[in-house]
């Protein structure tokens, strides 16, 4: 019922690693079949667009974890300005990660005008944290983008600040692109990267419930200003040691240093060859941290993000007989995981394409937050498993062949989707 897919914007990777074999062609080839009976996904083009007193604490702050440590650094206006700093490190030797699998991919969306941020679009979980003593220069922050394995990198401003008297770790950020790297129950609070984009501060639950704060009252945040900022809201950031998120303008009137940190996603690949990766390209002086290490998941708050990887394993779990394979493969060349999630020519939107009308009986509201999101990978993932078992695709060979082919109606992209898939059973079952 759709018409013919849009072109694609670039290679779209597999498990290969080499990106030759996903990208799509601009038309259907011959023997492209319509369906009158069902409506079905297809493909796009971006679309932009107070309370009770808390509890007095009962132990010290966790904000110094794994090694980052502060350095107060007397400033020309008599506060106190801090930069992040780490423990001397030796180099480590270089790492060559594997190939990249499914992922978290795309350009960070746009800061909105008005106060306001861009909806929620993608999932990027950070598998490494750099800081340094100073700000990283931008030449090895390309490096390490440039990395083979390497999905997303960021880079945030950072320091140390006072705040209710205690010393606290800070970033200044973007909110619209900043959320996606936060666990998804922090990602998806709009109205924390509101706050946070009016020039309200966010903290972690902890730094909330042992500092006494409260939501909507000013606290006067001490750097080389001293600014009286309104409590935005709070929530797990799931970085160790960082506990306070202000804005950029903020952060820069503090004096927080310029990309001071930067977060890295290699979905998949060995984090510990990524850090040996990064840690080489940052040299001595700098804090490269294994996010997946358990002492930094369990002090993270609430988790870090999930990953494609995993929302295509947990998905293909609702449809019993149905591999996450065939799930990454669709996911990888309807949007090649979650990097062109927007409109498509024919008005199928969404990480995995997803006609509007499709979306109506297929949705399923898979955070538990009230609403089926077509945009939302932890929606539209399980929507895709649920559509396709409804074809038979649990039942395996000639049942799936069809549920694939309903799913987009050509026998080359049917093709093109199960053998990506047994790309990726090879390389990670």
């Amino acid at each position: 019922m759709a018409s013919p897919p849009a072109s694609r914007t670039g290679p779209v990777p597999g498990p290969s690693g080499d990106g030759g074999d996903g990208e799509a062609p601009a038309a259907r080839p011959p023997g492209t079949r319509p369906d009158a009976a069902r409506p079905r996904p297809e493909k796009k083009r971006r679309d932009p667009r107070g309370g009770a007193r808390p509890r007095r604490p009962r132990r010290s702050l966790p904000f110094l974890i794994g090694g980052i440590a502060v350095l107060a650094i007397a400033s020309t206006s008599g506060g106190v300005y801090a930069a992040l700093t780490t423990d001397d490190a030796e180099p480590a030797a270089a790492g060559t990660p594997p190939s990249v699998p499914p992922g978290a991919a795309g350009d960070p969306v746009n800061v909105a005008t008005g106060g306001q941020v861009a909806p929620l679009r993608r999932v990027v979980p950070p598998d490494v944290l750099a800081v340094g003593t100073a700000s990283i220069p931008a030449a090895k922050i390309k490096r390490i983008a440039k990395l083979g394995q390497v999905k997303d990198v960021t880079a945030v401003a950072g320091g140390a600040v006072q705040l209710q008297g205690r010393q606290v770790n800070a970033f200044a950020v973007d909110p619209s692109s900043f959320r996606s790297w936060t666990p998804p129950a922090t990602a998806k609070k709009t109205e924390l990267w509101e706050a946070l984009a009016g020039g309200r501060f966010v903290v972690s639950p902890a730094a909330a419930e042992q500092l006494q704060l409260t939501r909507g009252y000013q606290y006067p945040v001490v750097g080389r200003t001293m600014p009286n900022l309104t409590m935005g809201g709070s929530g797990p950031l799931g970085l160790p040691g960082i506990d306070l998120l202000v804005g950029k303008k903020s952060g820069g009137e503090m004096g927080l240093v310029p990309n001071v940190a930067i977060l890295v996603n290699a979905p998949g690949v060995d984090p510990a060859k990524v850090v040996r990766a990064v840690t080489k390209v940052l040299g001595p002086g700098t804090n490269v941290l294994n996010l997946h290490e358990s002492k930094y998941e369990s002090s993270s708050g609430g988790g870090r993000s999930s990953s494609y990887l995993d929302l295509y394993k947990k998905a293909a779990t609702t449809c019993p007989g149905l591999s996450w394979t065939v799930l990454a493969a669709i996911g990888q060349v309807e949007s090649d995981h979650g990097r062109n999630a927007g409109r498509s020519s024919a008005g199928a939107l969404g990480p995995m394409q997803f006609m509007p009308a499709t979306w109506k009986a297929y949705g399923v509201d898979g955070d538990g937050d009230g609403k089926a999101d077509i945009m939302n990978p932890f929606d539209a993932i399980p929507g895709a498993a649920k559509y396709l078992c409804a074809n038979g695709a649990g039942r395996g060979g000639k049942q799936l062949y069809r549920a694939v082919w309903h799913y987009n109606h050509a026998d080359w992209y049917v093709q093109k989707v199960l053998n990506l898939a047994k790309a990726y059973a090879a390389r990670y079952d």
